[in-house]
């Protein structure tokens, strides 16, 4: 095929299947453009984006603002590796540092780079700081966890899809259930040798599970009795997504944008990607203050790319419309009502059981088993009426706009979705 000829959806989704990997599973519709809420396919049907490719697109596709801070970028400086300083990448630390309350930022490029990075801080802080033996550290994840995929990742997931057939493991996790205090409790206490807490505050992949609204402050108050870290993967959830600037809130200077409540905590590491550059861009970061921190030695961690001139200038651009923009304000009042006319609506269902979220990150639970393909189905005609979104765990569709959204074209949307609804009942 010429690459002057213009691709139909079949030809390029034949295209990925015969020269691509197969690890992903794809919804088949072919994006070609996307503007705010909105894209297009190659045949030129738009579609509402209810996915925003897993919450990297909080702040709408191709943001003018963001767009115009990467090209003019990219045709200033691209790269200079970290064997040399550029002239973004301090403006951008001091930057990213005073917007969300932390002494020193570590940057990256990918969410599963910054777990990672958050992992070898922890430990390291621990041998150094805490006192523990060399490589007798101890990290508490939790069941249902998803951190990415990385071999250490995956080495504490619970996914067995992800995990079979790639060991051997990284040892040293100890996994407790999700919203679990007590558990974590008697995970913290039965050994000395615990160094931190990694936690999802909602977990997202494993279905938009919200935990009790004590949780994370009982957590920390742990952590902080037993001199242990408490580490906040925040990469699907932060950014404005569940409502608030980060959803663990804390001491970030969110002018307002935040619903503080007594059940916020500032995390000692917090974990950032997706959205940290509205998804133009693969940027993440690992802020901690200095006594954490500090224990970093040149030529211990690094990235060829990380804090890269483009990403430093798309993240500031992107932060800054979070604040200009008021997502995180828009995110709550539209998440409030997403979930009372969908609860409105499944109270008489049979097809759906349940809806769930904060902020606009939610789930719809499909009255069928994780097994079923009726999830993927009602995917499939969501598409068809003009929405895009995507199951998750089977039976859950996970349904997250971007945050430009405004309220008509979340009721249109809300619209959609409970005809296409309508559709599966029985």
């Amino acid at each position: 095929m010429s690459v002057l000829e213009k691709l139909t959806s079949a030809d390029a989704i034949a295209l990925e299947d015969q020269y691509g990997a197969h690890n992903y599973h794809p919804l088949p519709v072919v994006l070609s453009r996307g503007e705010g809420v909105y894209v297009w396919d190659v045949e030129g049907k738009k579609y509402y984006d209810f996915l925003s490719a897993y919450s990297a697109v909080n702040q709408g596709h191709c943001h003018p603002k963001i767009v115009g801070a990467m090209v003019q970028q990219a045709q200033t400086l691209t790269l200079t590796s970290r064997a040399f300083y550029n002239d973004k990448l301090g403006a951008y630390e001091e930057f990213v540092t005073n917007y969300f309350g932390f002494d020193k930022v570590l940057p990256m490029n990918t969410g599963a780079e910054a777990v990672e990075t958050a992992l070898k801080l922890c430990r390291k802080w621990a041998y150094e700081r805490k006192g523990i033996n060399e490589n007798e550290a101890q990290i508490i994840v939790c069941e249902g966890n998803f951190h990415g995929r990385t071999t250490t990742i995956i080495s504490f997931s619970n996914d067995e899809n992800a995990r079979k057939n790639f060991g051997p493991y990284t040892a040293g996790f100890i996994k407790i259930p999700y919203d679990d205090v007590a558990a974590l409790e008697q995970a913290i206490t039965s050994s000395k040798n615990i160094a931190g807490f990694l936690v999802e505050p909602i977990q997202g992949e494993a279905g938009v599970y919200v935990p009790s609204e004590d949780y994370l402050a009982k957590a920390k108050a742990l952590c902080e009795a037993n001199n242990v870290l408490f580490i906040a993967d925040e990469v699907q959830t932060g950014i404005a997504r569940t409502g608030s600037l980060l959803a663990v809130c804390g001491n970030c200077s969110c002018e307002n944008q935040c619903e503080k409540q007594a059940s916020y905590v500032t995390p000692d590491i917090l974990i950032l990607g997706k959205a940290l550059s509205g998804g133009a861009y693969p940027v993440s970061a690992v802020l901690a203050n200095d006594a954490i921190m500090n224990v970093i030695k040149p030529g211990q961690h690094g990235s060829t790319f990380g804090g890269n001139p483009i990403a430093a200038a798309v993240a500031m651009a992107a932060l800054d419309v979070v604040s200009e923009e008021q997502l995180a304000l828009n995110a709550r009042s539209l998440g409030n009502l997403f979930r009372s006319e969908l609860t409105n609506y499944i109270e008489t269902s049979t097809i759906a059981t349940l809806v769930r979220g904060k902020g606009l990150l939610n789930a719809v639970v499909i009255n069928d088993t994780e097994e079923s393909d009726t999830a993927w189905n009602i995917c499939m005609a969501l598409r068809d009426n003009g929405l895009l979104a995507k199951p998750t765990h089977g039976n859950i569709i996970r349904f997250a706009p971007p945050l430009v959204m405004n309220e008509a074209q979340l009721k249109d949307c809300v619209s959609i979705i409970i005809k296409t609804l309508k559709q599966f009942e029985k």
